[in-house]
């Protein structure tokens, strides 16, 4: 039976340095070969020991990778709203979700081999995103500065759309202009930019 006391700091530490490690590491298997786990272990300064102590198996690190880095997203939404107008915490946001879809998509290969293997790491990715985009709409609605018939789940297909269709392009500055051209749609009659 698993341990429910905290981790201690330097194990907190180290199993996140492994979770850094694998988004960063992942990607490369696009290139047809698979990134090992001593790999990842090295690329995060630890022993392979620690690796599997954290991560019994390769499945469950790819699972725990994916899982942080949707958490990161969508968690950053308290402080954007906090800390900025809700129209610029709404971009901010996009511009985060454009980053996680590119590390979603570098980890194609490694998430596939974890459905394969009876893994689901994607049974909450929707309610999650759509949450958190709700909770950005909310602000700017309640602010006056973004359009009360939009729903979280237009929105979200919007920003998807966006990344998919400049997906291959590498340009940062284009999927900027469509973010812009979507967030222009969506504020409210008479608000200014």
């Amino acid at each position: 039976m698993p341990s429910t006391r905290p981790l201690r700091v330097d194990a907190r530490r180290n199993r996140q340095r492994l979770l850094d490690a694998a988004v960063r590491l992942l990607p490369q298997e696009e290139d047809g070969a698979e990134v090992t786990l001593a790999a990842i272990a090295k690329e995060a300064g630890v022993g392979i020991g620690t690796l599997y102590r954290h991560f019994p198996t390769r499945e469950a690190l790819v699972d725990a990778a994916y899982r942080g880095e949707l958490d990161r997203l969508c968690d950053s939404v308290d402080g954007l709203v906090r800390d900025l107008p809700p129209d610029q915490a709404l971009r901010e946001w996009m511009d985060r979700f454009v980053d996680y879809m590119a590390t979603k998509r570098g980890m194609g290969g490694a998430l596939r081999a974890l459905v394969a293997a009876g893994g689901d790491p994607f049974v909450n990715s929707r309610r999650r995103l759509t949450d958190a985009v709700a909770m950005l709409l909310a602000a700017g609605v309640s602010a006056g500065v973004l359009r009360a018939d939009v729903t979280a789940d237009d929105l979200l297909l919007g920003i998807s759309g966006v990344t998919l269709a400049t997906a291959d392009r590498g340009d940062r500055a284009q999927v900027g202009r469509l973010l812009d051209l979507l967030l222009d749609g969506l504020r409210a009659a008479g608000s200014a930019r």
